[in-house]
Parts: C-alpha cells; sequence; structure tokens
C-alpha cells in the first residue's frame, strides 16, 4: 500500500463536477452565506461541529441577534453565552466560543488573524479544518477542509482503509483534500465539499444514484458504502453514577448550583450532585438542616460519547438554607433565568409545574 492513495480524478475534473452539482443541488441561502464575515462563518462552523444544519440555524439566528460580532460577545458573561447554547450539546465549544471571541478582542485587536492559518488554528476551539472553513469561505482565499462530511466523502472515493481518526489515515485524507482543493470558487468549493458528504454521501444510507463521483467511487464500485471510512474501534461505555439533589423551597423554586469551568457541564448550572445518598445526606444537615426528604425517582440515564451517567434524583423541601453562595442561585422554573443548563435538568426543570415533591409516574 502506497501512503497516498491514487487520486481517482485529476483536480480540475473533480472540481468541474463538484461545482455542477453544487450549482444545481448545493445550499445557498443559509443564515451564515447572507452578509457573510469571518465572525458569522466562525460561529456557524462551530455550531455545525457534530450538529446538523437544520438543528444549527435557530440557535444561530438567536445567536447573531444578541451578538451581532465578536466584541459584543467577548463582552458577555458566560452564562449567557452557555444560555443560548443549551440545547446544542457540546458545551466546550460554547465555552471555547466566548473564549476565542475574548481572545479575538484582546490580542488581536477585533480582528480575526485571518492572514496565517497557524493563528486561526489556534484559537480555542478552532483547529485546522475550521480555520481553513473560515479563511475559505469568508476570504475566497484557498484553504483546505477536512470535516467529518470530507473524510466520508473521500473516504468512500479512495476507499480509504482505517478509522480516520487515525494519524495516518487522517494524514492521507489530508492530503487528498490539499490534491482537489481549487484555487477559485473557495467558498462554493468549501460549502459544495460540506455539502455532498451533509445531503448525498450520508452516514449509513449514502445516496449514490444522484452523486457526480459514483462512476469513479472505489468503495460504491465494490458495494461497500457502509464500510468506509471505518468506524472507531468500540470500546464498552462505563457507567457511573450520581444523586442529584432536587431541593424546592415553599414558593417552588429550585436551588442550582455552578459546575466547575472544565470538566462535566463545565460552567453550566446544574442541580447539586453527590457521589451517594450518605453525602447528599450530610450535605443538607449542614446547609439546609431539618429538609424533608421525599422517595427518590426512578434512575434514568444521560449517556455521553465516553460514559453513561445514571442519575438518580433526590427531592427534598428546605425549611431553611443557612448559605447559598456564589455559585448557587435559586431558580424558579416559571420564570427562568436565562442562564446555561446541563440538557437533563433543562428538561427535568421544564416538567416540575405544578410544585410537587411526589415522585413522577412512570420510568
Amino acid at each position: 500500500m502506497t501512503d497516498t492513495p491514487t487520486p481517482v480524478l485529476a483536480p480540475a475534473t473533480f472540481q468541474r463536477r463538484l461545482l455542477d452539482w453544487f450549482d444545481e443541488h448545493g445550499r445557498h441561502d443559509l443564515p451564515w452565506q447572507r452578509g457573510r464575515t469571518p465572525y458569522r462563518v466562525w460561529v456557524s462552523e462551530i455550531m455545525l461541529q457534530q450538529t446538523q444544519v437544520a438543528t444549527v440555524i435557530p440557535y444561530f439566528e438567536r445567536f447573531m441577534v444578541r451578538f451581532p460580532d465578536v466584541r459584543s460577545l467577548a463582552a458577555a458573561d458566560q452564562d449567557e453565552v452557555l444560555h443560548l447554547w443549551t440545547g446544542l450539546g457540546y458545551y466546550a465549544r460554547g465555552r471555547n466560543l466566548h473564549k476565542a471571541a475574548r481572545v479575538v478582542v484582546d490580542e488581536h485587536g477585533g480582528e480575526f488573524p485571518l492572514h496565517s492559518l497557524e493563528e486561526m488554528a489556534a484559537l480555542p476551539g478552532i483547529g485546522r479544518s475550521t480555520a481553513g472553513a473560515i479563511v475559505a469561505q469568508s476570504q475566497g482565499r484557498r484553504a483546505v477542509i477536512l470535516d467529518g462530511n470530507v473524510k466520508r466523502s473521500l473516504s468512500r472515493l479512495h476507499a480509504v482503509p482505517g478509522w480516520p481518526g487515525r494519524p495516518a489515515v487522517e494524514r492521507r485524507l489530508w492530503q487528498l483534500a490539499e490534491h482537489y482543493t481549487p484555487h477559485e470558487r473557495l467558498a462554493d468549493y468549501t460549502q459544495a465539499m460540506m455539502d455532498l458528504g451533509a445531503t448525498l454521501c450520508r452516514r449509513g444510507t449514502p445516496e449514490c444514484g444522484r452523486c457526480p463521483f459514483n462512476d469513479v467511487c472505489l468503495a460504491h464500485a465494490h458495494g461497500e458504502e457502509r464500510r468506509f471510512p471505518e468506524p472507531k474501534p468500540r470500546k464498552a461505555l462505563p457507567t457511573r453514577t450520581t444523586r442529584m439533589l432536587l431541593l424546592r423551597d415553599a414558593s417552588g423554586r429550585v436551588l442550582l448550583e455552578q459546575r466547575p469551568p472544565s470538566g462535566l457541564w463545565g460552567g453550566l448550572w446544574s442541580l447539586p450532585q453527590f457521589d451517594d445518598a450518605s453525602g447528599l445526606e450530610a450535605w443538607l444537615d449542614v446547609h439546609a438542616p431539618g429538609s424533608e426528604l421525599a422517595p427518590t425517582w426512578p434512575p434514568f440515564t444521560h449517556v455521553f460519547s465516553h460514559f453513561r451517567l445514571e442519575i438518580t434524583l433526590q427531592p427534598a423541601r428546605v425549611k431553611r438554607l443557612d448559605s447559598i453562595g456564589e455559585t448557587r442561585r435559586w431558580y424558579d422554573p416559571d420564570n427562568p433565568d436565562a442562564v446555561g443548563l446541563a440538557a437533563p435538568v433543562k428538561a427535568l426543570l421544564a416538567s416540575l409545574a405544578p410544585f410537587t415533591l411526589d415522585t413522577p409516574p412512570g420510568p
């Protein structure tokens, strides 16, 4: 096997086929394509990491209303940023977006360092492919991208063996992406490559009959579209357990606690968490003595990429709380604050009206 799979088409032929298809079938009116700026492209690219376009659009539009430029984003509190991010998942993206905005303002005078892909890639949460997408789409300059959609399309087109997360496989794919990237129509080309993977060369069920490369695709020629790209080697997901305290006062407000800035749900607001029932009850004895406990709710599981979290909810009614502290707050589910919430906590809080300590019906 050679280090690089032999390209199946000359660059000019590949580009012509792709752009002809894009002109007729591609997506030309996405919100971030209107009034295209480095800032708008950047926000959209971060939101689109591991999230589909249809999901991202309303989040992007709300985000632009509140944070129309990088300076307004940099000046915001993280709580407000994460509040607008709630529901998109992968919250490190939102935290890094906020961090990167502050770096751009503090270290680059409010202007993205578009002259250097290396400096762009060094901004929090960006990396090589996203930097290329921002430069290509906002400036029309030649820059190579290799997001998940492009990896999938090139892996199938060339039947590239191996999981793309392995350095050697990723290196082959970057070489192919470099080979095909043109010097003109860069904004259209990068969008076309992403559209090809998102709308035709999809995971599981690609629409090969409509693909402009179905006559030269090596995976299609052998009926092995689903083999490529090869999946990440599977490991059994470990299960962790936690107790969450649903502590409410007489008016039905819920006590929330801000998570540490990094790690699980970093920077988001959640219910106070404990390793076990004894730890939870010991905390209540110190901070909320005399609290009334109700039966625990049935455990439920929240699945992360690398583990499963089994959550047991302990409802309680507080009689007095000696001190809330700076990292805790009372939250009114009927008049919610604009704060970032961990996804399962957001869903749980939305289900709390009317105020009750009873165990909810069903699992």
